[in-house]
Order: structure tokens, then C-alpha cells, then sequence
């Protein structure tokens, strides 16, 4: 049975007239597309624009002065350490760590001429002369150095001066801290 009337959903569209072909975007260069959209886009924006100025003309507003806003440090130091650990060793071990961060981390020697210290250093700076806190807090640091490394380690000394920068023993300091903190101590 032939067909007398063509189908919108199986026949083609019948070609463009040329003055539609003109306007096609189809027909254009993505160059001659991209200058359109553009155009479009700059003139959407200027809308949205001049919208945004209507709608908040009634909004009052009062000059901001910068020196009211932007402010440097007051204090350049570090900042002061917070008391996390309420038993003695593991607050001890929390200040020495504090004071590695601070004042930096040396290996060979208590204090180095610029002022870092060790491990141990640090734990004898911070226990103010308290020998038996001092040593509370070097033997549970070395059973946390242990616990790293293995038995081998026979001291905090040694193994502070096996380490090439300070980050591992930073890291021994504040687990020590943690442990210390955990046992009470």
C-alpha cells in the first residue's frame, strides 16, 4: 500500500530554506558560536548585575575601617600549651614534646648551641630537677621506644641519636605521653 501523506516520525524534515540555513548554529564555526554565546553571556551577566544593584540599593551600609578588621598577632611566640593530661608523667612527657616543637630537636648532646634538645633533654628541662618524675617519664619513653623498635634499643639516648631528623622522636615523645596518660601515671 503505497503512502500518499509523508509521517513526522519516519520521514526526514524537509531541508532548511537558505535564509534559515543563514541562522543555523549548525552551520557556524565553533568560532562564530563561542563570540555568540559570549555575547549572550555578557549580556545576562550586565542583567544580573544591574538586578543585584536594585535589589540591595535599600540596604544601608557604613564604611568598614581596615584597621578595624585586619589585625596582626599579638603574641609571635608559640602558643601556650593547654593542659590535656592530669597525671604527672604523661603532663611532663605533654611539656617536653611541647618544648621538642618549640625549640627544635638535636641528636649528640642534651642542648645544642641554638637551643634544641633531645628527647632526654627535653624531659630534664621540663622536670625542673625532679629525678624521680624525670625518670618515670625516660622509662615509659623507652618502653614506647620499644615498642617501635623492638628490644634492641637499650636507652632513649641511643636511640635519639640513631634518628636523622625529628620527626620519629617527636613522635615517641607524644605516644609516650598517650601511654603515660593511659597507665595513670
Amino acid at each position: 500500500m503505497p503512502r500518499t501523506h509523508p509521517s513526522p516520525a519516519i520521514d526526514p524534515p524537509a531541508p532548511p530554506t537558505h535564509q534559515a540555513a543563514a541562522a543555523s548554529p549548525a552551520e557556524l564555526t565553533l568560532e562564530e558560536r563561542l563570540t555568540l554565546v559570549d555575547a549572550a553571556m555578557t549580556v545576562r551577566l550586565d542583567q544580573a548585575a544591574v538586578a543585584y544593584e536594585v535589589n540591595t540599593a535599600h540596604i544601608p551600609t557604613e564604611p568598614v575601617d581596615l584597621a578595624d578588621v585586619v589585625t596582626g598577632p599579638i603574641n609571635t611566640g608559640p602558643a601556650p600549651l593547654p593542659d590535656l593530661y592530669p597525671t604527672p608523667v604523661a603532663a611532663l612527657l605533654q611539656r617536653a614534646h611541647h618544648r621538642l616543637l618549640t625549640d627544635g630537636w638535636c641528636k649528640d648532646a642534651l642542648v645544642d648551641e641554638d637551643g634544641a634538645r633531645c628527647m632526654l633533654g627535653a624531659i630534664r628541662a621540663e622536670a625542673s630537677g625532679n629525678r624521680g618524675l624525670e625518670a618515670d617519664a625516660a622509662a615509659v619513653l623507652l618502653d614506647v621506644i620499644r615498642r617501635h623498635f623492638g628490644d634492641h634499643v637499650d636507652t632513649v639516648p641511643s636511640c635519639n641519636d640513631a634518628q636523622h631528623s625529628g620527626r620519629v622522636p617527636l613522635h615517641m615523645v607524644d605516644q609516650a605521653a598517650h601511654l603515660a596518660d593511659a597507665r595513670g601515671l
